[in-house]
């Protein structure tokens, strides 16, 4: 059952004022002699009256209902919720930046250019790529984006190709984006230490091969050690390499997505580079190439002239097109580059080491308690396995939802497939020792609480708003619209 909510529309008195509003300046009060008939209401707005302190009391009162991560940590594996610097927001809210609109003309935005173009520069130097477009709206679209360049390249060469390689641990965007793009998956196994099983790849390779998806470190959070192998396989059938940019975190100023031979790299700034993101945006997912595939990239780019001032170049000899209204979420861009700019080269690199130190400190507390298929190199991220759990009566659902109680949000459950009930965790850099060794405690109290009381386990969450859903019957019967008669009763 949930809670009955306070609703602002409950706390609703007529008469009582919130905002007053200036006197209209209008010559006319007949709504008819400046609005077009099929404009104006037949039935007046059923706005709730309440007063301003009502209004702000009622968002903050919600704001806290949902977990979020400047409340806790937020461990979500493969989804780095790290913490958001204010600094980041109160760049983009300056009013050169939030005020400006995208049809305006190149020199009344000159600001704007300018952040994007020294953005992508940035960009190329942490991956060493030659080229981004900054359009894709998140990290699917941006792998869309990848997708549809190998088509280009290909087409280009009047070469035929059918297929792209994904290992079976891929993101479930990896296979969605080359059906997408007109192609078929070609899945690669997992070889026993949780990297790509080079057998299995040699055996998929042929000139119907248009190029391999790979994430690196991959979905198990581990960094794929033999890449130079991976990537000459497939160049030797000209594919082209792929990387999944979600794992970034671990990687930045350590090694270049472009020295382990990688042609495309696709980076989530909404995660790597510290801008809000889930609930479906907003986002922004670069996409970076080698030399190469520049001319194929979404137009247009932005450049800088010999005088200084920037420009959007429109001649891209044969770019797939827009993949984007306008330039992107211009605000993100704002926000990723405070961020890089705020740590500077040194501070990108400790940020990488800590994510990677914190996770191991994790790992190696945890190990005790969850079975660990795959932990030979644990990069930032881990994936533990909840079967000893399971055996007992609780399955790792179970534990995600006991979290909640404790004021954590849950790792990811399920997810590498390759791992039965499994649970992937993501500390990020963000975090301190104590709130580590907190995490810690919880799960080792959970684990003890699997023998001494399952049942409850399978009743958590208890102290959240709202309590265990019928999951199944809310993926299939979705309703995210207000209306009185769905309130709980």
């Amino acid at each position: 059952m949930a809670d009955q909510p306070l609703l602002v529309f409950d706390r609703s008195v007529p008469g009582r004022i919130g905002l007053k509003l200036p006197e209209s300046d209008v010559p006319t009060t007949d709504p008819a002699d400046v609005l077009p008939a099929h404009l104006i209401r037949k039935i007046p707005a059923e706005l709730p009256e309440v007063s301003e302190p009502e209004v702000v009391r009622h968002y903050i009162n919600l704001s806290v209902k949902n977990h979020h991560v400047d409340r806790n940590l937020y461990p979500l594996g493969s989804c780095t919720m790290k913490y958001n610097p204010k600094v980041n927001d109160t760049m983009a809210a300056l009013p050169g930046f939030s005020q400006l609109h995208p049809l305006q003309s190149e020199s009344a935005c000159q600001g704007a250019l300018a952040l994007m173009y020294e953005l992508e520069e940035e960009l190329k130097k942490i991956t060493g790529m030659s080229r981004f477009t900054l359009q894709p709206a998140a990290g699917s679209q941006g792998e869309l984006v990848g997708v549809l360049l190998m088509r280009a390249y290909h087409d280009r060469q009047g070469s035929q190709r059918r297929f792209i390689i994904i290992p079976d641990s891929a993101h479930g965007t990896n296979p969605a984006s080359v059906v997408m793009a007109g192609y078929e998956t070609l899945k690669v196994a997992t070889d026993p230490r949780g990297r790509v099983d080079l057998d299995d790849l040699r055996s998929k390779l042929s000139d119907e091969v248009a190029g391999m998806m790979l994430t690196q470190p991959n979905t198990l959070g581990l960094f794929e050690d033999e890449i130079l192998m991976i990537t000459d396989l497939i160049h030797g059938v000209d594919g082209i390499m792929y990387m999944d940019g979600a794992n970034l975190n671990a990687l930045m100023g350590l090694i270049r997505p472009v020295d382990m031979g990688f042609d495309i790299t696709h980076i989530n700034l909404h995660k790597t580079f510290s801008t809000p993101h889930g609930g479906g945006g907003p986002g922004a997912g670069p996409i970076g190439v080698v030399d190469r595939l520049i001319d194929y990239l979404p137009l247009p780019l932005v450049d800088r002239k010999s005088d200084g001032t920037y420009y959007w170049r429109y001649d891209i000899a044969d770019s797939i097109g827009r993949v984007h209204a306008f330039y992107g979420n211009f605000g993100m861009l704002v926000r990723a580059y405070t961020y890089i700019k705020s740590l500077g080269e040194e501070g990108i690199r400790s940020l990488s080491r800590r994510a990677v130190i914190n996770a191991n400190y994790l790992k190696s507390q945890l190990v005790d308690i969850f079975e660990l298929p795959y932990g030979d190199g644990t990069m930032h991220e881990f994936v533990l396995s909840g079967e000893h759990q399971k055996k007992r009566g609780v399955k790792t659902l179970d534990i995600a939802k006991t979290l909640l109680d404790y004021g954590f949000h849950a790792p990811t459950i399920y997810f590498p497939l390759v791992v039965s009930e499994a649970l992937m965790i993501e500390p990020t850099e963000s975090e301190t020792k104590a709130t580590l060794d907190h995490f810690i405690q919880v799960l080792h109290e959970i684990n003890a609480l699997v023998d001494q009381n399952p049942d409850a386990r399978l009743l958590a969450p208890r102290k959240t708003p709202v309590r265990r859903l019928d999951e199944t019957k809310a993926n299939r019967q979705l309703n995210v619209r207000w209306r009185e008669e769905n309130l709980p009763h």
